[in-house]
């Protein structure tokens, strides 16, 4: 049995039951929907079959085209709309997302998720001409805003305190999986005969997608929506009772059934998330996306296997790269599971920001010294590109991959929580599609400084962290308000 100190000094008991196995099952579903969908288009977008097929100019400017800047090879709009048009529709659809999830529950937006990320990669292995590529990405887009506002939102209220981080970061971890089967599928594809590889890479998304959309049928609702929904307390006690093992819960319940009668004051959560008392949380609801987009994550996710051709490497070899620092990236994605609950978040934010910002200014030092507008780097320079990627991409994986889901999906009070992720998952969504709109245009413009850009942003995300994020490891979800009024910057909202 496990007891978890509440904020008011009592305890929480439960334990690890088969109902929290299955929503881990289902949020590492959802992530690894995600992940597949951020790793998958980068490394199809490389291979020569698909660009012949669906952006001819661009290949023709790789294969033939010598006077052109190796950093503007692939700097072409249409590709851009390919890629971008995800996020645009997953902007758009968190949203409308949050309204979904507060009326019907989590349960009927990760059902939604599921369905339309099924119908969207049926169009993309489908599909015979740009637009209906772009068609599919746009269900793909709309299925990753409903998973992404509710999933993260579901695994928090279902959660033991002591347990949140570690079960969160199943999500995460299912993120840095699906990308690493995307960038395994991508290597095996394109080496099948015909040049129809692609077809099963864009495809292969409906296995997660049906995952989750099942796991969306046979989990129940958490106690704090349904709580919202019905205001039934015995209903809700009875399905405490269940998550958590024991019949003891009173505690936690009085906790929720406190919580869900604030929520019930207000209609409008957006509203409610702008005035003065909610700050603290408005503020990280569009920080933490911002600075995790701001890593330059992005640059290596969506794109890396077109980075390593660009330094030179081939096709084959670009796809394997990618593995690699895919494998490098969910192994310390697990490492972290098992730190952020006994360590904290802000320790990890502190090390991974160091770690990302010295790889980016060493790989930009490199990049500029060695690689020109024309020709590649050295066999011996593009590996040791690669072994600081990988660097690079561990300082994400324990830092601001994982914890950039965690921290906002914990911070919310019950009353503005599906405002507060809808806001959290729209700036990823918004930073996701402009990076993913100008990153081609911007390498092609300022080529090795890229590096430096993001670098700086690291640089500023880092001491944001350290002076204005509170430690919130072990408080339960309902009591995190005492958090913000312990802190030495926040609790000026309350003292005034």
């Amino acid at each position: 049995m496990v007891s978890v100190v509440s904020g008011d000094g009592g305890q929480y008991n439960g334990r690890l039951t088969l109902l929290l196995v299955l929503s881990c099952v289902v949020a590492a579903a959802a992530g690894l929907m995600f992940g597949y969908d951020l790793g998958v288009s980068g490394g199809v977008i490389s291979m020569d079959s698909f660009l012949k097929k669906f952006f001819p100019n661009v290949y023709r400017r790789m294969k033939e085209d010598t006077k052109i800047s190796n950093y503007c090879k692939f700097d072409d709009q249409l590709l851009t709309l390919f890629t971008s048009s995800l996020y645009l529709a997953g902007l758009m659809s968190s949203l409308f997302a949050s309204r979904v999830t507060r009326a019907f529950g989590r349960k009927t937006s990760m059902l939604v998720a599921g369905v339309s990320v099924l119908t969207g990669s049926a169009l993309n292995g489908a599909a015979s001409n740009v637009y209906m590529l772009v068609f599919g990405r746009v269900f793909l887009g709309i299925g990753l805003g409903f998973g992404n506002q509710s999933v993260p939102l579901y695994i928090a209220e279902i959660a033991l305190p002591k347990h949140r981080g570690a079960m969160n970061y199943v999500f995460d971890f299912g993120i840095s999986l699906g990308v690493l089967l995307a960038n395994l599928i991508n290597f095996g594809t394109e080496k099948i005969n015909g040049g129809w590889g692609w077809r099963i890479s864009l495809s292969m998304a409906a296995v997660p997608a049906a995952i989750l959309t099942l796991g969306a049928i046979i989990l129940p609702e958490t106690p704090s929506s349904l709580l919202q929904n019905t205001n039934d307390h015995d209903k809700a006690k009875r399905l405490l009772q269940r998550i958590r093992g024991t019949d003891d819960v009173q505690l936690e319940l009085d906790d929720l059934i406190e919580a869900s009668s604030k929520a019930k004051i207000s209609d409008n959560p957006f509203k409610k998330i702008v005035q003065r008392n909610y700050r603290p949380q408005m503020v990280m609801a569009v920080a933490i996306p911002f600075f995790q987009q701001m890593t330059g994550i992005n640059v290596i996710a969506f794109y890396a296997p077109l980075l390593f051709r660009t330094i030179g490497l081939q096709e084959s070899a670009s796809l394997l790269s990618a593995v690699l620092i895919r494998i490098v990236s969910t192994s310390c994605v697990v490492i972290s599971m098992f730190l952020v609950d006994k360590h904290g978040r802000r320790v990890l934010f502190m090390i991974g920001g160091v770690q990302m910002l010295a790889t980016q200014v060493m790989i930009g030092v490199l990049m500029a010294a060695l690689l020109g507008d024309h020709g590649g780097l050295s066999k011996a320079s593009a590996y040791l590109t690669l072994v600081l990627v990988c660097i690079y991409i561990t300082g994400f994986a324990l830092s601001w991959g994982p914890l950039g889901w965690l921290v906002p999906s914990e911070i919310y009070p019950l009353e503005i929580r599906s405002a507060g992720q809808s806001i959290t998952v729209a700036v990823g969504f918004f930073l996701s599609f402009l990076i993913g709109q100008i990153f081609l245009a911007m390498l092609c413009h300022m080529k090795s400084g890229i590096f430096f850009f993001f670098g700086g942003w690291v640089a500023v995300m880092t001491a944001f962290v350290y002076f204005l994020l509170p430690e919130t490891k072990n408080v339960p979800i309902e009591k995190m308000e005492i958090v913000w009024r312990e802190h030495w910057f926040w609790r000026r909202i309350w003292e005034k």
